[in-house]
């Protein structure tokens, strides 16, 4: 079985239970962010509404949630984009964005914070932070 690496790395790592069916989707919704330019890129100056999940790996809840976030982001099915920023690599990311403790999730439009939690949440919450993102 190969790794893949680039656009689709994230899903396969996260979320072995969802082989097959619908994960290319998925997949393409979520990135890790590799740098601050990458941030830049495809965060702060997506046209899209994109969901910042900031994380670690020693992190039980972000392991929780982390899914969970994935799994409802990929229902929008290409509304909202979602990308994961783990703190341990990319500490000024945090510190830039406030981030005290993780898992947090911002909510950014058009480069802007708009929304935030810090925490888990259930998917009908999560499904609710999105649709308020989305403005659906």
């Amino acid at each position: 079985q190969q790794i893949l690496s680039g656009p689709l790395a994230p899903c396969a790592p996260l979320a072995p239970h969802i082989r097959g069916f619908g994960t290319s989707a998925g997949c393409r919704s979520t990135f890790n962010v590799q740098d601050g330019s990458d941030f830049q890129d495809r965060v702060v100056n997506n046209p899209k509404p994109v969901v910042v999940d900031f994380h670690a790996q020693w992190c039980g809840p972000c392991k929780i949630l982390g899914p969970r976030l994935e799994k409802v982001v990929a229902k929008q099915e290409g509304k909202v984009l979602m990308a994961k920023v783990d703190i341990d690599d990319h500490t000024d990311l945090a510190i830039e964005y406030e981030v005290s403790a993780v898992p947090t999730v911002l909510a950014m439009k058009n480069g802007d914070v708009v929304d935030k939690f810090v925490g888990i949440k259930d998917e009908d919450q999560l499904e609710a932070f999105l649709k308020k993102l989305i403005g659906a």
